[in-house]
């Protein structure tokens, strides 16, 4: 008999008992591992992983109860044989062994045939109790994959779930399922366990020498290595062939006849035993009744199509549905069931919560009735949809309940229930959901409005740099369109080393920054004045990107430059104006001398009698005159007008003085009156 899982470990202290056991079971051709005390013990079961324990319960600690109780308390060795040796007589010794975990004992001095005995005895029974294990757990596999297969709810998914349960149980890197249609050369892989999306994929039986064979002798097959069997040596050179080391093929037959096979491939060498082919056998026949049982119902429901009278085919087709009505009676979305006219076979109680009807009110009703006004036109296009195998999902439509309240939801088709002629559809109310998304799609186009109406430039990147938004401002900036700008290195609108000095200045500054004066780059390579706030945009306390809003400045520029122009005129003329100013003060300051010279040159004329003196007073009074036009002009240069001085006496009226030059002016010195 061979050992279970290891050698036998011997643990006793004694070197001469230790001998002898080691002599007894060389003699029987057990292997054994021997160790001296039970530390050494628990080192070596943890490496050579025994299959049963010879232990001694009188050694130094730890004794043998220690190691017993150490061993039951791992979950790894609870379940471990252990044999315990012991030469003591009291009965209770041998009770707080049984106690601590033995399974059974030896008694010092011990005959080599008793022993051997009792070990493959422990080893008989820890034998039968796994293969008991193993039959009990393929039993509940078996159960667990023919009840999914008694199901024709979604027989396709389930035939997933049986390949993939299957591939876990055995362990191998695929299982599939290949039917094959009477006296043709093409199979269909209608499952994989390692492609949960793959349906009824051909192919050429001619490259499958190995599933031919199981469908001709109706036997299963195993091939421990591909590389040496004969069998494939025609299909050796293809490259899937090659990617699996050993290949399991068992027949699916009904009634003598094949349908198929199940087909199982692994990667490593010999990995298919006994156990895993009768247990992919149980399921193979499980699964040809199934199939049978599914061909059958597409047969019944071809048959059914033919038949005129419509209330007998939806009561057969209700039938067929009731043993799915509790798992529809429990569950979250409306659930209805529809016959192939767009019919309401079957509704579930959330469905009538949602369009408000009871059940009488929607058995028999079409689909097309319960849609708003406005959605009625796609009963037709679903119902054509469903004929030609189109199963839309996450379908919004309007229906309208029975309380004339318009509501939105979300529907999906599925096509599960084809085996019945019936599709089945799940829906739940969006109304508010939808409502919300309007609001938020109309709040995001009036802010991308706000953002194109802006004068100033507005870009946003992410922590990349990638442009994420460019507004219509920014194209008039960079002679850009938003379409070239999205998408590239934000670095690029800046000139140098700028945009990495800007992203200093807005983390030094706490995340932002605010009115700085900078230059941005146009597509023409021209600098841009620009003033720039800026902060980045966090989601708690991570940055995801930045913003920034940049102010043109060129216009300002040129409105400052046109301003200092006029400030610059302005002071020019005030400093003219002062200048008449001063010219005014003056002609004044003059005007009063040379008034009183003027007529005391005409009171010395009267007085003087003497030629000389005569001739002196003519000079004074030419010149007093000329000094006077002199005056008159410095007058009408400036045009300044006269105003209050000191007392009574006003400075020169300038625009008196210019009217003197057509003659119209009093005499030079009269007051005004």
């Amino acid at each position: 008999m061979a050992v279970l899982g290891g050698p036998v470990l011997v643990v006793d202290d004694d070197t001469v008992s230790r001998h002898v056991l080691v002599q007894a079971l060389a003699s029987a051709e057990l292997p054994y591992v021997a160790v001296a005390s039970g530390s050494e013990a628990l080192a070596q079961i943890e490496r050579v992983k025994p299959s049963i324990v010879l232990l001694d319960l009188v050694m130094p600690a730890p004794d043998g109860y220690q190691v017993l109780r150490i061993l039951r308390a791992r979950a790894e060795t609870k379940d471990l044989p252990v044999v315990v040796l012991t030469g003591l007589d009291a009965e209770d010794e041998i009770a707080k062994a049984f106690e601590a975990g033995a399974d059974d004992f030896v008694k010092k001095p011990f005959k080599p045939v008793e022993l051997v005995a009792r070990i493959r005895g422990q080893l008989r029974l820890r034998a039968a109790m796994e293969e008991l294990a193993k039959k009990e757990k393929d039993a509940n596999v078996v159960l667990e994959l023919t009840q999914a297969l008694a199901s024709n709810l979604d027989f396709r998914g389930i035939l997933f779930t049986v390949v993939q349960r299957i591939a876990e149980v055995a362990k191998v890197d695929r299982v599939s399922i290949v039917l094959v249609r009477e006296q043709g050369q093409i199979g269909y892989v209608v499952a994989a366990s390692d492609d949960e999306h793959l349906r009824d994929l051909p192919i050429d039986l001619s490259k499958y020498p190995e599933i031919q064979q199981v469908l001709s002798s109706g036997e299963p097959l195993v091939i421990h290595d591909a590389a040496t069997s004969s069998l494939l040596e025609i299909v050796r050179h293809d490259a899937q062939a090659r990617a699996f080391s050993s290949l399991a093929i068992l027949p699916i037959l009904y009634e003598g006849r094949p349908l198929g096979v199940l087909f199982l491939r692994a990667r490593r060498s010999s990995a298919f035993g006994e156990h895993e082919v009768a247990l992919c056998r149980t399921v193979s026949s499980a699964m040809a009744i199934a199939l049978r049982n599914a061909r059958v119902l597409q047969s019944l429901r071809d048959q059914t199509q033919q038949v005129t009278v419509a209330r007998f085919e939806a009561e057969r087709r209700l039938k067929s549905l009731q043993r799915y009505a509790d798992f529809f009676e429990s569950a979250a979305d409306g659930i209805v069931v529809l016959d192939h006219e767009g019919r309401l076979l079957f509704s579930n109680p959330k469905a009538r919560e949602i369009t408000g009807y009871d059940e009488n009110d929607l058995r028999g009703r079409r689909l097309g009735d319960l849609f708003a006004p406005e959605d009625s036109a796609r009963a037709h296009d679903l119902r054509v949809g469903f004929m030609k195998g189109r199963f839309p999902q996450g379908v919004d439509l309007r229906i309208r309940r029975k309380d004339d309240r318009t509501i939105t939801v979300s529907v999906n088709f599925n096509s599960v229930l084809r085996e019945e002629g019936a599709v089945l559809s799940s829906f739940r109310d969006v109304t508010q959901e939808r409502a919300v998304e309007t609001e938020l799609v109309k709040t995001k186009d009036f802010l991308q409005r706000v953002i194109d109406a802006s004068v100033d430039a507005i870009i946003s990147a992410d922590m990349s740099g990638r442009i994420l938004l460019f507004n219509r401002a920014a194209e008039r900036i960079y002679s850009k369109t938003s379409a070239e700008m999205i998408g590239t290195d934000v670095r690029g609108l800046y000139p140098g080393t700028t945009a990495k000095e800007v992203m200093k200045l807005i983390r030094s500054g706490g995340g932002r920054v605010e009115g700085l004066r900078t230059d941005v780059i146009s597509s023409k390579g021209e600098l841009v004045p620009v003033s720039l706030s800026a902060a980045l945009i966090f989601e708690g306390d991570t940055p995801t990107g930045s913003v920034g809003i940049f102010t043109d400045l060129r216009e300002r520029m040129r409105m400052e430059q046109r301003l200092q122009a006029a400030q610059e005129q302005i002071l020019a003329q005030e400093r003219q104006a002062i200048i008449a100013e001063l010219a005014g003060a003056a002609a004044h300051e003059l005007n009063q001398p040379l008034t009183a010279v003027i007529n005391y040159a005409l009171l010395l004329k009267r007085w003087v009698e003497s030629p000389q003196a005569l001739h002196a007073v003519e000079v004074i009074s030419s010149e007093a005159d000329r000094m006077a036009e002199i005056v008159k002009k410095i007058g009408k240069i400036t045009k300044y007008e006269t105003k209050m001085y000191v007392g009574h006496a006003r400075i020169l009226d300038l625009d008196k003085a210019s009217e003197a030059e057509s003659g119209e002016a009093r005499p030079l010195g009269e007051e005004p009156r």
